[in-house]
């Protein structure tokens, strides 16, 4: 890929890139998301990727083979641990990761983190990201966005992902976006589908938006809240409930004995 040919001045007082967090459960298109990103934005800014999986590098080399960065901006983490574990619990992995990329690649504009797939309440620490959209799909079921959880209700743009699918899986997308908005109380909420451009040109905007808004330093990173209570499945097929609880000073983790012989996320 190019060098971006008009890049925006930089103005930061933050003196470093955008960190944008993307969110959200398996296969509601994360990966395909970013991509469309870079597509639309690689002319214009200075990009960087971080993408996140147990134990491969599966969505870095999707990203890669894309051809929508060079090989050399996109980076893995292989976070060994349930996905949520290295956007929230632990951060150490993706903070240095994010900081070796926009070293190497001085300046960066906007540092992309794609977190794996978890359920509907995975959140980035704001320790990590700037700013973080949560991604569902028409797939999933019409209904999921009324579930909740801090991934829908707290993200800063919630993304309902293709669009176009939507006739084929039997979803009023009007409906699931009314359903979003109200779960969201207003916070903004974005149909999506990459072969709609007036939509993709809607996601430009806002990416632009949300870099403006951190280089004037009118943006503040929220915290959407912590996981809700979850079950690890321990390899004798016993588990344990595992909590988490946050503040800005540290990180807290409580563990209760359960007997829980399933993964749930």
């Amino acid at each position: 890929m190019p060098e971006p040919t008009t890049p925006i001045p930089s103005t930061s007082t933050a003196g470093r890139a955008l960190r944008l967090g993307v969110a959200g459960p398996v296969g509601t298109g994360k990966s395909s998301l970013i991509a469309t990103v870079c597509r639309v934005l690689a002319q214009e800014l200075r990009l960087g990727v971080i993408t996140n999986d147990i134990y491969t590098d599966e969505d870095a080399r999707f990203l890669r083979s894309a051809g929508v960065l060079e090989p050399e901006r996109i980076r893995a983490v292989e976070t060994g641990a349930c996905p949520h574990t290295a956007i929230r619990d632990d951060v150490t992995a993706n903070l240095l990761a994010a900081e070796d990329l926009e070293r190497d690649f001085t300046p960066l504009d906007v540092v992309i983190i794609e977190s794996g797939g978890d359920n509907l309440t995975a959140t980035f620490s704001p320790a990590l990201v700037d700013a973080q959209l949560f991604v569902l799909d028409v797939a999933g079921g019409g209904d999921v966005a009324r579930k909740g959880g801090p991934g829908i209700t707290g993200a800063d743009l919630l993304i309902v992902n293709k669009t176009d699918l939507a006739p084929y899986v039997g979803v009023d997308v009007e409906l699931m976006v009314a359903d979003a908005t109200a779960a969201r109380e207003g916070r903004p909420v974005l149909a999506l589908s990459r072969t709609d451009e007036a939509s993709v040109a809607t996601l430009r905007a806002w990416v632009l938006s949300m870099l403006s808004a951190h280089r004037a330093g009118t943006h503040v990173p929220q915290d959407p809240g912590p996981m809700a209570p979850h079950f690890h499945a321990d390899e004798d097929g016993g588990g344990h409930t595992h909590s988490h609880a946050h503040d800005d000073a540290h990180t807290a983790h409580a563990h209760d004995d359960a007997t829980v012989g399933a993964h749930q996320h």
